[in-house]
């Protein structure tokens, strides 16, 4: 078999990646190890940056997005006995958040795909990457061949495709964090109209929600907490504890129809890059949940990812492939330093001391307050324009 480009992973950045080239004219093949139903409801992010909705709705993808996707144009912060509003439409006019589900964009472009004779391959064992520092790579899985142009590795922090670069040829760059944050999707209306960040002595915790009758929660735990120490009372309970801080705020509770536990970890490999393999999204790094970045950032790599391919095909010049990294990362740090930003200023650490604790304090007052600092992360929150970040 032969194609254009061959692509690792089947979320959001290689069935985006896909859709992005089938509209240029561009062939691609799709490969995911797990199957369809996986990865059409695993829950994972939620918050859609306004420069992400725009790129779905570009691509003719958006429909049920801008049907069922809920615009939030503020989030609040929590803390101290009292809300906080950080009120979007002041001060970033324009631009908001949409709360929708990874899953359900998933779902769209799975369809998208589908439908127009797109080649998304589910089940797929033993992916095997071969030549990618030549011209012609190749991938090899279940007994087949794939020959192609480039591969782009869309498979995640765990997947294969960085594995299957040579060593010494990337650099990395982690953090580790000293908690976790157990993730909770219940079947219950959600207790206000936007998300909620709250930092108390007790550890962070966060109200989100996926629609009108389905409520995402956050809790900070310890890095080795397991699900099974968490039945529903312990989770309302702990909820209520770190959510009903402001006078006249009482949490809808409900039936809890997921939970689960996630690392808090930073992570970028640099280049993203090597030969004619081409790392998009969680592939490539990986933000703390805090800031909402994750799937915003792959779609900001697919985008640059697709116009260099679309030069690359159209005239045969590499000189766009060969500055993917660099056009990206300058995007990826700015997220990476926002995500850090939002996670040490809500989370509790037990290595702080009262004066990191008051200092904490008093930079979330700053924020909070001033409208200088208020813009700085209304403006990152709800995403960079694309044209600022290269």
């Amino acid at each position: 078999m032969r194609t254009q480009v061959g692509i690792i992973g089947a979320g959001p950045a290689g069935l985006l990646l896909s859709h992005l080239l089938h509209l240029r004219g561009i062939e691609s093949v799709v490969l995911e190890r797990r199957s369809r139903e996986y990865v059409e409801r695993r829950v994972r992010a939620g918050v859609l940056e306004q420069g992400t909705v725009d790129t779905l709705v570009e691509a003719g993808v958006g429909e049920r997005l801008k049907r069922e996707g809920l615009p939030h144009h503020g989030i609040e912060f929590r803390y101290g006995g009292a809300g906080h509003r950080i009120a979007f439409e002041r001060l970033v006019p324009g631009r908001c958040i949409t709360v929708y589900g990874q899953q359900e964009v998933v779902k769209d472009l799975i369809a998208a795909r589908l439908a127009a004779g797109g080649d998304v391959r589910f089940e797929v064992d033993d992916v095997a990457l071969h030549d990618i520092g030549t011209d012609r790579p190749s991938l090899t899985f279940g007994g087949e061949r794939l020959d192609c142009d480039v591969i782009a590795g869309c498979d995640g922090f765990h997947g294969v495709s960085r594995d299957s670069i040579p060593g010494g040829v990337l650099t990395e760059y982690r953090r580790d964090y000293p908690f976790a944050w157990l993730g909770i999707l219940a079947r219950v209306k959600p207790s206000s109209e936007e998300l909620i960040y709250a930092r108390t002595e007790r550890g962070f915790a966060l109200h989100s929600m996926r629609s009108a009758e389905i409520s995402r929660f956050y809790l900070q735990v310890a890095p080795d907490e397991g699900v099974a120490a968490w039945p529903d009372e312990r989770i309302w309970a702990e909820l209520r504890a770190r959510l009903e801080t402001v006078p006249g705020f009482a949490l809808a509770t409900g039936e809890i129809i997921e939970r689960s536990v996630t690392p808090m970890r930073s992570f970028v490999a640099e280049p993203m890059q090597h030969g004619r393999l081409f790392l998009a999204g969680d592939a490539a790094h990986i933000v703390p949940p805090t800031g909402a970045k994750g799937l915003n950032l792959a779609v900001a790599d697919v985008r640059v990812l697709t116009e260099a391919l679309a030069r690359f095909f159209a005239g045969g010049s590499a000189e766009a492939l060969d500055g993917y990294s660099r056009a990206c990362l300058p995007r990826v740090w700015r997220a990476q330093h926002f995500s850090w930003w939002m996670t040490t200023l809500l989370h509790t650490f037990d290595s702080d001391d009262a004066y990191a604790r008051r200092l904490q304090t008093s930079h979330l007052d700053y924020v909070t307050s001033s409208n200088a600092a208020g813009t700085t992360l209304a403006e990152n929150y709800v995403g960079l324009p694309y044209e600022e970040s290269l």
